[in-house]
């Protein structure tokens, strides 16, 4: 199989619409595709999950009458 920018960006999707949805990808990757990935900038969107964001777009917010920051 041949790893190109496009696997790179493909995995990436992958990731993070799982996130989403609250699975968990695992990518064992290849010393070719690490190459690529850290070349594109992706490294913490495929190996170190983001803590801030939660699955299902759930977000926090304020109560009623609060002034936005």
């Amino acid at each position: 199989m041949t790893i190109d920018l496009g696997t790179v960006g493909a995995l990436a999707r992958l990731r993070l619409a799982g996130k989403r949805l609250g699975f968990e990808v695992r990518i064992t990757p290849t010393a070719e595709l690490i190459e690529l990935v850290e070349l594109a900038g992706l490294r913490e969107v495929l190996w170190e999950p983001e803590e801030r964001e939660e699955p299902l777009g759930v977000e926090e917010e304020g109560q009623l009458g609060d002034a936005p920051a």
